[in-house]
């Protein structure tokens, strides 16, 4: 599975934004996919999870109600879309799948390259 994440840009806050991430393969629907967020000088974090049939999702505290995570299985895709934006969002963004259609926060094989969020005060 390759993934290829776009979306990132510079955004002032409060404002909001809408990653993509682009899945290659024919089986994308087995597959739970995730948002995970690196600040400089800072871990990963989760930020987003969803099952592979779209149907549950799962979120950080830290972004709950604020972003939104998606997925169209018939364009192999998954989104987040990101509003009221803050600062502290201010990230590399990382989609990721894993084998099991189960969401979750652990466990993911494949990865994309990340797509860099600033937002400024």
């Amino acid at each position: 599975v390759q993934l290829q994440a776009s979306g990132g840009g510079l955004v002032q806050a409060g404002g909001s934004l809408r990653l993509s991430c682009a899945a290659s393969g024919r089986t994308f629907s087995n597959k739970a996919m995730a948002w995970f967020r690196q600040a400089p000088e800072k871990v990963r974090e989760f930020v987003a999870t969803i099952s592979g049939s779209g149907n549950s999702t799962a979120y950080a505290d830290s972004v709950k109600g604020r972003f939104t995570i998606s997925r169209d299985n018939a364009e192999n895709a998954v989104y987040l879309q990101m509003n009221s934006l803050k600062p502290e969002d201010t990230a590399a963004y990382y989609c990721a799948a894993r084998g099991s259609p189960f969401p979750g926060k652990y466990q993911y094989e494949y990865w994309g390259q990340g797509t860099l969020v600033t937002v400024s005060s």
